[in-house]
């Protein structure tokens, strides 16, 4: 088929790259210059693993190319909307500007058969009121609403074999419009729905919040294992046992419910204050009163990260020299979008602290949202003479760093786990004073094994 993709941002230019993998002819519509000619050239924008060489592949094929002109959307018949919806400045609710402007700069280049579909993230309600602006604008052209569920990190992999797909399509399923939107894209999906993924037919209203409902059921559960981890500092247990055991229940599941510094980025934090405001102005805010708490939970993970920071540094971190691992908002992205991390740094260093950040893909975008900030090129060098280490964003390299040699690099071991990865019995064993959210100071003997890795390096296992 021949596809547009309006907007080529994080998830329309995986979007677009995906459809032309699929085998779909693709062009990728975007305001910015300098990011269609280096998506034209195959170069990815932003950290994306997998993205890349798929972007290379695609636009080595032809099927995928890029522009700036609106106008090329003329050739399509099917058209994502693909534009962010971020939080209005000084507000809960979402900004649909970007929403409303690809809608419009598309109205004079559709035609009879063409379908709008909508992937961004908005208000309930939104599409009833687009389908309206599609339909004047072209009487026989349609909307759909088919919501994206990608995640950082995973997002060619989300695409191409997600785990659901939705539609909401005109006047639900079984209408005559519903029908037609439903076969062309199930035109546009075939490959994935030959894979037997489940697909969801079904209205405007509901396709919209399945999206927020999805994010406001994670961001409650990561909320939840937060606050089981403040009651778990208060008494003593260990929150990523307690985790483990009511994962085992099926009805509960594991996943989401890692204790820690909480959640970040451009998605869930934005969209559940969009869904509060909607639901207020519905008259139903009541409703989503709850997640007001799991908003303020999260947010107080952060500032407990600071407070346990002075704590293990005796009280004051005036001073004193802070290694920061993480800017990003999670492992494999380059998105620094209310990224926790880069919130408890800068919050340390306003109260004093010498403080150096280091991320494995971030640092350039973290320059630009912090300039004030110090960075460092790698964990060694962040390191270097630093009195507390703060593990703020769980990338690989920073899991698999060996306690004894990083030991070497710092004036004082003392490390803060804000993402509960690390074993804290060998970090110990290898003479850290060791901490993290909802987990006490309880200290075990290490055993024989750890006893002969240390001696083997010439080291004796302490306890702080």
């Amino acid at each position: 088929m021949r596809i547009s993709v309006i907007g080529c941002g994080y998830l329309g230019a995986v979007h677009a790259a995906s459809m032309a993998k699929l085998g779909h002819d693709v062009i990728g519509i975007d305001t910015d210059a300098a990011k269609v000619q280096a998506l034209a050239l195959g170069e990815a924008p932003f950290y994306e693993p997998g993205l890349p060489e798929l972007l290379r592949e695609t636009v080595t094929t032809g099927r995928l190319v890029f522009t700036t002109e609106i106008a090329a959307a003329a050739e399509a018949q099917v058209h994502f909307v693909c534009v962010g919806t971020p939080q209005k400045r000084g507000e809960y609710a979402a900004d649909l500007r970007f929403v409303d402007a690809a809608i419009t700069g598309l109205l004079p280049y559709l035609r009879a058969g063409s379908l709008v579909a909508g992937k961004s993230t908005v208000p309930v309600g939104t599409a009833h009121r687009l389908a309206g602006l599609v339909t004047g604008a072209q009487a026989e052209a349609m909307l759909a609403w088919n919501p994206e569920f990608l995640r950082e990190g995973y997002a060619v992999k989300d695409t191409l074999h997600p785990d659901r797909i939705v539609y909401g399509i005109p006047g639900g399923p079984g209408s005559a419009a519903g029908v037609r939107a439903e076969k062309i894209l199930d035109e546009v999906y075939a490959t994935p729905l030959a894979e037997h993924i489940p697909k969801v037919v079904t209205d405007y209203t509901t396709a919209e919040l399945v999206k927020v409902a999805a994010n406001s059921f994670l961001a409650t559960k990561i909320s939840f294992i937060n606050a089981m981890a403040e009651l778990c500092e208060a008494t003593g247990a260990d929150v990523t046992q307690l985790a483990d055991a009511i994962g085992y229940d099926s009805r509960i599941g594991r996943k989401f419910l890692n204790a820690g510094l909480g959640f970040g980025g451009g998605c869930l934090p934005k969209d559940i204050r969009a869904f509060m405001a909607r639901a207020g102005e519905l008259g139903v805010d009541q409703a989503l009163s709850f997640l007001r708490e799991v908003d303020s939970i999260n947010m107080r993970r952060r500032v407990r990260m600071v407070d346990l920071a002075r704590e293990v540094c005796g009280g004051s971190i005036v001073g004193r020299r802070v290694a920061v691992l993480g800017a990003a908002f999670k492992p494999d992205s380059d998105d620094v979008r209310d990224s926790p991390a880069l919130n408890v740094a800068a919050q340390m260093q306003l109260q004093g602290a010498h403080v150096v950040v280091t991320d494995p893909e971030a640092i350039a975008n973290a320059q630009l949202a912090w300039p004030t900030l110090s960075f460092a090129s790698s964990a060694e060098d962040a390191a270097a003479g630093a009195d507390v280490v703060l593990l703020l964003t769980e990338w690989r390299q920073y899991r698999e760093l060996d306690p004894v040699a990083f030991g070497r690099l710092v004036s004082g071991r003392r490390i803060i786990d804000g993402r509960n990865v690390l074993d804290p019995f060998t970090w110990r064993a290898a003479g850290w004073t060791y901490r993290a959210l909802g987990r006490g100071t309880a200290v075990q003997q290490p055993g024989v094994e750890v006893h002969a890795a240390l001696a083997a390096q010439g080291v004796s296992p302490t306890s702080p």
